[in-house]
């Protein structure tokens, strides 16, 4: 199915689900494209319906929608937005529209600190299936009336043995759409038949494996520096741990962007380790761009 121009983004009327209403219609806005503002309603799955009729709970979802959508055309008068409300699985109804979408945007919870956040079951479903590139923003991700944004910038997190150019496009053009800098992160480890008891042959190894990596980050980068000469890179190969380096990296940054193979097995979240631990402790909203 061809994929048109079009930013969508979740919405439940959650305070997660406003944020991510405001962050996707800047990037609508960076992007000149119209903004889809998506409600999938479940009466199964809505607590309301405990207490009202199913009726009166989709009333006031619908109210809640239309109110989202009156009040973003007001703060962004040249955007083209429209507002949907569908009846059926959120699972199954976002990642059809993220089939339709270039972008799309859902919420997630915070659970503050150290913890992270909880990206929920709906978000972590459709991250796993969706072929779109997929943005989870948090609450206090949400840009203040009239401010574009965090000055920061665009953090990649990338695995030079499999680059995915997808994923290099998406940061590139994002740090080119924001106009700031772009930070490309690469941890390497040693591989484990080096072994731990090497001594002095440990340290060359060590040599070689980080040589070898910044060569490979260097010929990853060549062509996208060449495409995009006006944006200022970073080039961070180190060794560590990928997950934290990245979690360490998003304070202060305007957006992580992370990988994720698209996989072809039923079983499974098909998200990734380090894909899944970013999602839960990065403080900046995060970009998960699925490659194969």
């Amino acid at each position: 199915m061809s994929r048109t121009v079009t930013v969508t983004v979740g919405f439940d009327g959650s305070r997660e689900s406003l944020a991510a209403v405001d962050w996707a219609a800047g990037e609508a806005v960076r992007r000149a494209a119209p903004l889809r503002i998506l409600q999938v309603w479940n009466k199964d799955d809505d607590p309301r319906t405990r207490l009202v009729a199913p009726a009166t709970a989709q009333a006031w979802g619908e109210r809640a929608l239309g109110t989202a959508g009156r009040r973003l055309r007001r703060r962004h008068p040249g955007l083209r937005t429209e507002t949907q409300w569908v009846c059926g699985d959120p699972v199954e109804e976002l990642c059809a529209a993220g089939d339709e979408a270039e972008l799309l945007v859902l919420g997630s919870r915070g659970l503050g600190g150290l913890a992270g956040f909880l990206a929920g079951s709906v978000s972590l479903a459709v991250l796993a299936r969706t072929r779109c590139s997929l943005a989870l923003v948090r609450p206090h991700n949400r840009p203040a009336a009239g401010k574009d944004g965090p000055a920061g910038e665009v953090v990649v997190g990338l695995d030079v043995s499999a680059p995915g150019d997808e994923v290099l496009a998406f940061g590139f053009a994002a740090a080119d759409r924001y106009d700031c800098g772009l930070r490309v992160l690469h941890t390497w480890a040693v591989p484990s038949l080096y072994g731990a008891d090497m001594g002095a042959a440990l340290q060359l190894m060590w040599a070689e494996v980080a040589q070898d990596a910044r060569r490979a980050l260097d010929e990853a980068l060549a062509p996208w520096t060449e495409k995009y000469p006006g944006v200022s890179v970073v080039r961070e190969c180190r060794q560590g741990r990928p997950a934290q380096d990245l979690a360490e990296a998003s304070r202060g940054a305007r957006l992580v962007v992370v990988g994720r193979r698209n996989r072809r097995a039923r079983i499974g979240t098909h998200i990734g380790a380090v894909t899944h631990a970013v999602i839960h402790h990065s403080l900046a909203p995060v970009t998960v761009v699925p490659h194969d």
